[in-house]
């Protein structure tokens, strides 16, 4: 798969929840995947964000972009169900290690499995043999079993965008042994860090038996399957020209006039229980508490555009949130400074690029990530000859690679307030020789190599198609 002739390469097939039709490629996996699918011919096929009082079987075949898409409409009681029930309040949880949110129920289980079969369905009826089946993430953990039950033999691999969990911590899915026989039923499985890739070939020797070949195969019955490490990029390049465009550039302009002379220290991210917001803010009001030279020096600037908020914990979350920013505002403000500014909304890649490349510190602190391409990002777009300083989580998949960055415990509150004030006092050539081999390593592990070594993995993996 490493060749990008068309003529010669298999039509790349990609089932993803949502696609990118009618909506901008600004970056990320909506750009490797569209490229290689128009270089190939290729198919997206995955919901359409419609949502029916009654279940339809239409399946919409669109051209976008030199891109042709398959769109599957949902009834309502499938959405609550799949999504909403079993994606969003079992695996999510788990997945992220928050067994206390997991909703086990059989009823949930049983709409994630018929979402699986007909979009296995539709993959079976508009694609051939010859074509290479790309599933992302974790909507879909059956798809390939389905097909290969079905008769329906072709290459399929599958890409975690999400943490796999230490296998204690799996287990505790009712229906984990049924979801594990769907994930080995893939050739090619891709994961974002060493750590998760330890915590998946644990749990296949254990719970089923898997032979482990070398590094990356393993034998499960007559089956062949290839794990691979492909942490996943951005474009890099293309990011740090945004920082400099004139969206860019509008930006930082506005929040420059309300910062005046204070530092900028910034967090980007979905209101998400995952991502660490309360103790990021906690951490922040330890910094203030600790260090009163710094009131009035510095603002810390949170974008957190709400996510899935017709679920119970992120409006729960969302509360939290704002009731934190209220008290540390008034426990630390004065009348020309607020310590803390919270923006509950989104902005445009362009913007947060040139947010940015202002901040002088980038604070990311999930509890637990897959990856996290909003650290990539804020290296991207950094000046060289004046960079800032990546703070950044330990349990972010990012950290595997980023180890240039100041990588901190998110749940130590103390540790927040130091390495931001680390931050805030490193000199300039220790900011910029971090900054170079960060910017230097974002580059060559960019969405392109993410994308070319997943896909280079079925030039070796062995099976029956």
């Amino acid at each position: 798969m490493t060749n990008n002739n068309s003529e010669s390469s298999p039509r790349l097939v990609a089932v993803s929840n949502r696609t990118a039709y009618g909506s901008p490629r600004a970056g990320g996996l909506a750009v490797a995947l569209s490229d290689t699918l128009a270089e190939t011919g290729g198919l997206w096929i995955g919901w359409s964000g419609k949502i029916f009082d009654v279940p339809r079987r239409r399946v919409l075949n669109v051209d976008e972009d030199g891109v042709s898409f398959a769109l599957i409409d949902m009834s309502k009681a499938e959405y609550e169900g799949f999504y909403l029930g079993y994606a969003n309040s079992v695996l999510w949880p788990v997945m992220h290690n928050r067994l206390d949110l997991a909703v086990f129920d059989s009823d949930y289980f049983a709409a994630y499995k018929a979402i699986n079969r007909q979009f296995a369905d539709v993959v079976a009826a508009q694609t051939t043999q010859d074509d290479l089946i790309w599933v992302q993430d974790y909507h879909f953990f059956l798809l390939a079993k389905f097909l290969k039950d079905a008769g329906c033999n072709r290459r399929t691999g599958f890409f975690l965008h999400i943490p796999f969990p230490a296998p204690e911590v799996f287990r505790s899915i009712p229906d984990h042994l049924t979801l594990a026989a769907g994930l080995c039923a893939y050739e090619v499985v891709g994961l974002q860090s060493s750590h998760d890739c330890a915590n998946f070939a644990r749990y296949i020797q254990e719970e089923i038996g898997a032979e482990k070949l070398d590094d990356e195969r393993f034998r499960i019955g007559d089956h062949i399957l290839t794990l691979r490490l492909c942490p996943i990029g951005i474009d890099a390049e293309g990011f740090s020209l945004s920082a400099t465009s004139q969206a860019a550039n509008d930006a930082s302009r506005k929040l420059a006039r309300f910062l005046g002379e204070r530092d900028l220290v910034i967090g980007v991210d979905r209101m998400d229980y995952s991502k660490g917001l309360p103790q990021r803010f906690e951490g922040m009001a330890v910094l203030f508490d600790k260090y009163p030279d710094l009131h009035g020096k510095i603002s810390f600037t949170q974008i957190a555009p709400p996510s899935r908020s017709v679920v119970e914990e992120y409006a729960q979350l969302r509360q939290q949130l704002d009731e934190l920013s209220g008290r540390i505002n008034g426990d630390y403000g004065d009348l020309d400074w607020i310590p803390i500014r919270y923006l509950a909304r989104g902005y445009e890649r362009d913007e947060l690029a040139g947010l940015y490349r202002l901040a002088r510190v980038g604070l990311v602190t999930p509890l637990q990530d897959g990856m996290n391409l909003v650290a990539k990002e804020y290296i991207a777009a950094q000046d060289p000859d004046d960079p800032g300083v990546l703070v950044l989580s330990q349990f972010a998949g990012a950290a595997d690679q980023m180890t240039d960055a100041l990588i901190i415990n998110p749940h130590d509150r103390n540790a927040v307030a130091e390495a931001v004030r680390t931050a805030l006092n490193m000199p300039l050539a220790e900011r910029q020789r971090r900054w170079r081999a960060l910017y230097d390593g974002i580059c060559r592990q960019d969405i392109n190599w993410w994308r070319e070594h997943f896909l280079a993995a079925f030039d070796t993996a062995e099976g029956q198609y």
